[in-house]
């Protein structure tokens, strides 16, 4: 998040001066590494949960269209930053992966048959196709059926413009080129303080995790691009818009294999349907990703609990967090969510038997010694105030600013990095509303359809998805 706004403010703005402030060692070694997150495209290809069934049964697509379109953004401004140089060839953080749904079971049959129908037809969904042919899909991903009873009800949808992307990649390359054009970074900064001055800009204070030397910085503007960490940092800043805030931590861990001979089988992003009850986060899934030019494949998630805020955090974290003006929303969201502390716990107490069964559902012929377990990133769900019920639980993402717009920062996850171009615009016309009528024949250049909606023009979504598809190299 914070390299995609700094790659913005660099083209908008290029005599301002931007400092970047990293706790770790490197950049992208949280929630960016490619290892902590699934590494999906996230349009709403494949992924059920945004397509839920409504009780007269038909397909309600409004989320799917939203993500979609906010995706399709993101893939705008990276093919204008690979034109203007600033990113190197797409295969660098950007593969072509098919994305598929697959299920079994009539009832699950019949609701992927009522949302390739509802969503075929769509301009964002063009390719998209059905099939309950076991030949066929065998096709389309051969490990979905060796193994498989040939009496089971199956279906799966595919469209072959989806992506696998490396966000660790993409987010090296953008923080490289803001230093090649002056940004600075500062690597192993921890921030401790966010003091508002007497003449509205910010203090930022900090200090070296090694030699523990405090240092500051004043600043018209702050991003607070911390990912769990935000949520403490923004409390720390003592805005009024933080108030009733809160966050509760989800762990996860992932199946992989890197065996060249199991990889070679399954080129695809297959996702499941979340078992009945079951919360967003636990869709499951089986990807190709390709990291570093070298193609695995990962199963999941499977969630945990703990209450650090992220990998590298402290135990403390959840706990530091609460506050008076948070602990009633978070009670109240804790109360109304008890099937996801079932859900949690039965995902703690279930064995390694009964978690690799999981992957057998989509993978039958599985070998346990073909995979091992990799622990995923840190998720820290988003809790709000509620008017009606107290407080929610949001399964997404929060855009936190100061009224005056001299701070930012963004709070929660799914489906985070895809969607970062379109939230740091977002970020932008909340924070310099005044200057976006200058900006916008820049803001234009970079992303085409900015201001637009494509879902609405056929021919214009058309055009769109292809010309990024030809800039990033997607082949259909």
């Amino acid at each position: 998040m914070s390299a995609t706004l700094g790659a913005m403010i660099k083209q908008l703005e290029p005599t301002w001066t931007i400092q970047i402030y990293e706790a770790l060692g490197d950049v992208a070694l949280e929630s960016s590494n490619p290892w902590n997150n699934a590494g999906t495209g996230h349009s709403a290809l494949c992924e059920l949960n945004y397509t839920p069934e409504r009780a007269d049964g038909t397909i309600d697509t409004a989320s799917a269209v939203k993500v979609n379109e906010q995706f399709q953004v993101s893939r705008q401004f990276w093919s204008f930053l690979i034109a203007e140089g600033a990113l190197p060839e797409p295969e660098a953080f950007i593969n072509s992966t098919p994305h598929m749904s697959f299920v079994w079971g009539e009832q699950n049959v019949e609701y992927l048959r009522k949302r390739y129908e509802a969503l075929r037809v769509h301009p964002l969904f063009a390719g998209l196709e059905f099939s309950t042919d076991a030949a066929e899909i065998r096709s389309w991903a051969p490990v979905l059926i060796p193994g498989r009873s040939k009496s089971q009800p199956i279906a799966a949808t595919r469209i072959a413009s989806g992506t696998d992307v490396d966000f660790g990649s993409l987010t090296r390359l953008l923080i490289r080129d803001l230093e090649s054009s002056g940004a600075r970074l500062e690597l192993d900064h921890r921030v401790t303080k966010l003091t508002k001055l007497a003449d509205g800009t910010w203090r930022v204070g900090m200090r070296r995790q090694v030699g523990g030397t405090p240092t500051s910085v004043d600043a018209r503007f702050v991003f607070v691009g911390a990912g769990g960490g935000a949520l403490h940092l923004l409390q720390k800043s003592g805005i009024d818009e933080i108030r009733g805030f809160g966050g509760f931590p989800v762990s996860g861990e992932f199946l992989r294999t890197d065996d060249p001979a199991v990889v070679a089988k399954h080129r695809a992003k297959v996702y499941g349907k979340a078992a009945v009850g079951s919360p967003p986060m636990s869709v499951p899934h089986l990807d190709t990703r390709v990291v570093d030019g070298e193609a695995s494949l990962m199963f999941g998630p499977y969630a945990g609990f703990s209450p650090k805020f992220l990998k590298n955090g402290s135990v403390l974290d959840l706990f530091a967090s609460i506050r008076p003006h948070n602990l009633y929303p978070m009670i109240r969201a804790g109360l109304s969510n008890l099937g996801l502390v079932k859900y949690l716990v039965g995902q703690l107490m279930a064995s390694k038997e009964t978690k690799f069964e999981a992957l057998r559902e989509f993978m039958p012929d599985a070998d346990p010694a073909d995979w091992y377990r990799i622990t995923a990133g840190q998720r820290v769900q988003v809790i709000k105030k509620d008017p009606k019920r107290g407080g929610v639980l949001q399964f997404g993402t929060e855009v936190v600013a100061a009224a005056d717009g001299t701070i930012a920062g963004l709070l929660g996850a799914s489906p985070g990095a895809s969607t970062a171009v379109p939230i740091m615009l977002d970020v932008l016309e909340r924070c310099f509303p005044d200057r976006i009528p200058a900006w916008t024949p820049t803001l234009r250049r970079m992303v085409p359809t900015y201001g637009q909606q494509l879902a609405s023009d056929e021919e214009r979504a058309a055009s769109t998805l292809g010309a990024t598809a030809e800039a990033l190299r997607i082949h259909a």
